[in-house]
């Protein structure tokens, strides 16, 4: 069977990597030698597609791309080890379900291996549509590796080393994924919250929901919130607050920026904390996430 191929639009929508950045990347530093169609156009395969997300997460790590290029014999060869299975068991293939790739992550983490953490991931990301690689890979990752952190079970630096990675491949997928839309939806965390996984995942959805989306990240205060939305005047906002500091605290958090937005504004408030403290958000008229469907309302 022949290998299936992509016009430079596509994997530069799949890799997240601008067409621009590709043709640079290709001229300057032959990082790349795509085939070409008989009209003449550039044509990559799963294996381009693949090595692109690994050059780019390089370079939004802060690694030069003069640099990178350097490393692309041994990035090839890692590719191939990640795609090529064992000649005996073709069936046992890492990949062939989500399941699979979730237990090498953990597999990797109780290793210390980020690198093999970063390869499954990409794997996972070259196999998969980014919004199923998200919801069947990244997030049931990052909330076992969390639900095993609370239970003694991985320590702080192996929980570290894999929410960096999975960090980065969501970076990867929102650079690839839509920004247009008729909606606008403003995205922040709470004053002090340094979690941001939830917010990104938020942002990835409503993006291939047809949103427009300002992200905002972490520790967003409510003066901010509120100047950001006085001058894009979005649609709706949507909050992240993991860390629970008490009932008490939240309340007067979300007190504080609902009087830093015009009144009427949609506000919606996702993850762990929201959850908890459900009926502070009902006393206060704020939306909170708790059912998947709760996405298409949001940007509904």
């Amino acid at each position: 069977m022949a290998e299936r191929t992509y016009r430079i639009h596509i994997a530069a929508e799949l890799s997240g990597v601008r067409v621009e950045l590709i043709r640079a990347w290709e001229r300057r530093y032959g990082v790349l030698e795509p085939e070409r169609t008989p009209a003449g156009y550039r044509v990559y395969t799963d294996r381009d597609v693949a090595l692109l997300k690994r050059l780019k997460a390089l370079t939004d790590e802060g690694v030069a791309i003069s640099e990178a290029a350097k490393l692309v014999p041994q990035l090839r060869a890692e590719l191939d080890a990640v795609s090529s299975p064992p000649a005996e068991h073709p069936e046992a293939r890492i990949g062939t379900q989500p399941e699979t790739w979730r237990a090498a992550v953990l597999a990797a983490a109780e290793a210390y291996d980020q690198p093999r953490v970063a390869r499954v991931l990409d794997e996972v990301l070259t196999a998969l549509p980014p919004l199923k690689a998200f919801e069947d890979v990244l997030v049931p990752v990052q909330r076992e590796v969390g639900d095993r952190w609370h239970a003694g079970t991985l320590t702080v630096a192996q929980e570290h080393l894999v929410t960096q990675v999975v960090r980065e491949r969501l970076v990867s997928l929102l650079h690839g994924a839509p920004r247009g839309g008729r909606k606008h939806a403003v995205l922040a965390c709470f004053p002090e919250e340094e979690h941001e996984i939830g917010l990104l995942g938020a942002a990835l959805r409503l993006r291939h929901a047809g949103m427009r989306v300002t992200l905002l990240g972490q520790r967003v205060p409510a003066e901010g919130l509120g100047e950001t939305v006085a001058r894009a005047k979005p649609d709706v906002v949507g909050l992240s607050a993991v860390t629970n500091r008490g009932a008490t605290v939240f309340e007067d958090v979300l007190t504080r920026i609902q009087a830093a937005l015009p009144k009427g504004l949609p506000l919606w408030v996702g993850g762990p904390v929201a959850q908890a403290h459900a009926d502070v958000c009902e006393r206060l008229g704020v939306r909170f996430f708790a059912h998947e469907d709760d996405w298409t309302r949001m940007a509904g």
